[in-house]
């Protein structure tokens, strides 16, 4: 038995207040200074990370092109040593 998701009320609880716009532009941001710079491609399954997992630093330090599989991995962070406990 599957439920159907109701995306309209999803958008209004987790993703329609000001923090979530600012976050998903800032996001928006570094992948397009990706795609100028030429790193990055429309359909390439490539992620932009953000080394210290703030959306709103993007300098060239902190952004960095992984696959969509690492980047999206619940619990770890690229290039960051896995928690033991």
């Amino acid at each position: 038995m599957t439920r159907n998701r109701n995306y309209s009320r999803e958008y209004q609880r987790n993703h329609s207040s000001q923090a979530a716009k600012r976050r998903r532009a800032a996001r928006n941001a570094a992948r397009r200074k990706m795609l100028k710079a030429g790193r990055v491609k429309k359909g390439d399954k490539k992620d932009v990370h953000h080394k210290d997992r703030n959306p709103q630093n993007n300098s060239a330090s902190n952004i960095s092109v992984v696959s969509r599989s690492k980047n999206r991995k619940v619990g770890e962070s690229p290039g960051r040593p896995r928690r033991k406990g």
